[in-house]
């Protein structure tokens, strides 16, 4: 009867350790970002530089808040390494950005609310701004599979957007001509 009382015992102080430390774990799990961010996309084959052409159709933007050859600071994280980067203004220019999904033409995962594709790197598209749920391609390379998808619209928002020039946080690469960050991701160094 003691060996069967010893025994129960040790059975209940192992279930109670093992749901204790279950919730502890799950307790200790850091809560999901309610919008899509660097730690939520793969932007691994994303052109974090590129040759800092722009479309011939693009209008520099005539008082921007933030002007050409300021310093910067990165506040939006939607690539791994951008968050708190000091940066230097290449280009501003007036135009709608969106945010879309799409299918890679190069196979692959769906890409989820990609930030940021601008209304001048579509093809024939309508006036702008596009209303979410338009379908419409785009000529944009900023990542693999990128050109010639078919895009999903998800948001628009009229903006000045800017080339830059910033350091990566996480690996120190020097990113040149990165395309785009948009004024509301920005604040003065």
């Amino acid at each position: 009867m003691i060996f069967k009382r010893k025994w129960s015992t040790g059975l209940l102080a192992v279930t109670a350790f093992i749901s204790l430390t279950a919730c502890a774990e799950e307790q200790t799990k850091p809560a999901s970002p309610s919008n899509n961010t660097a730690e939520e996309m793969d932007h691994s084959t994303m052109s974090h530089s590129s040759s800092g052409e722009v479309p011939s159709t693009l209008k520099n933007a005539d008082n921007p808040k933030f002007s050409v050859g300021s310093n910067v600071i990165i506040t939006d994280g939607h690539m791994d390494g951008m968050r708190g980067a000091e940066a230097t203004i290449i280009g501003a220019y007036n135009t709608t950005a969106y945010v879309i999904s799409y299918e890679p033409t190069s196979g692959g995962k769906r890409v989820e609310n990609h930030k940021w594709v601008i209304h001048e790197e579509l093809i024939d598209p309508e006036e702008a701004p596009l209303a979410p749920g338009t379908e419409v391609k785009t000529d944009a390379a900023h990542m693999e599979g990128m050109e010639n998808a078919t895009v999903r619209i998800e948001e628009a928002i009229q903006t000045t957007v800017y080339m830059v020039d910033y350091t990566s946080t996480t690996n120190g690469e020097a990113v040149k001509n990165h395309k785009w960050v948009t004024e509301e991701e920005l604040t003065s160094k």
